[in-house]
């Protein structure tokens, strides 16, 4: 299969309208105040979201060298997703800016390298003054903030932040969609482990699906369980108990 080539300012242009797409679609959502989008899908209702990378996740474009410039914005919104969880929309919007500027100064004259070696001195010195900046977040309040901000509603950033002051800064908090009406919230002390029962017969609440096993026997064993037999000595000592 042939392939088309495209150099010096043609390329720039086209990997740059295709930075300039995506970020457009995405930047529309930054910020306590921005808009929603809505993605259409082929099956099932329309997904309206305010998400950068789910939005991001969604632009193919027809033209192959514009698409390989959205795909690399794309790149950008999950890893950024993937490091912080957030701020996606923020990185979109950052690496958009950078590409604009920087191609301008590349079109200018300026050398690429020399370019690359100034954003990089220009990344550290933002993240040194962004964490002179940076304030802890300590109290309800202010989680209940930051929550209300992301959700853009009130009500879920004050079930999170009940969330997160009942479980800690070390504690796991898990969003699940509900068939039900309303938002609730379930505090589970100990460790989750996501699969199910080695056997039905471990299930204590039928209804619930759940076993809940109050002061339960735990035995830690250095070795490989290949036979019931090696077991015996120590649930016949649990049996007498």
């Amino acid at each position: 299969m042939s392939k088309i080539l495209k150099f010096d300012e043609e390329a720039r242009r086209a990997l740059e309208a295709g930075v300039n797409k995506l970020a457009d679609a995405v930047r529309v959502t930054l910020g306590p105040k921005g808009r929603n989008v809505v993605l259409d899908k082929k099956f099932g209702a329309p997904t309206i979201t305010n998400d950068g990378v789910s939005i991001a996740k969604e632009i193919e474009l027809e033209d192959p060298f514009e698409n390989m410039g959205a795909q690399l914005v794309k790149e950008v919104a999950t890893k950024t997703n993937d490091v912080a969880g957030d701020g996606t929309t923020t990185a979109t919007v950052l690496a958009q800016a950078m590409v604009h500027f920087g191609l301008r100064n590349v079109t200018a004259g300026a050398n690429p390298m020399g370019l690359k070696k100034g954003i990089e001195k220009a990344i550290a010195a933002a993240v040194d003054s962004i964490k002179e900046l940076a304030q802890k977040v300590e109290d309800k309040a202010q989680i209940a903030s930051v929550a209300t901000i992301s959700a853009a509603d009130s009500a879920i950033g004050n079930v999170i932040a009940d969330a997160i002051d009942k479980v800690g800064k070390d504690g796991v908090v898990t969003v699940e969609e509900s068939n039900t009406f309303g938002i609730e919230l379930d505090f589970t002390e100990g460790m989750l482990f996501d699969k199910g029962y080695l056997s039905p017969y471990f299930v204590t609440d039928a209804e619930r699906q759940e076993a809940v096993l109050d002061e339960p026997y735990i035995l830690l064993y250095g070795s490989k369980i290949s036979t019931v037999q090696s077991l015996l000595p120590a649930l016949e000592a649990v049996m007498k108990t």
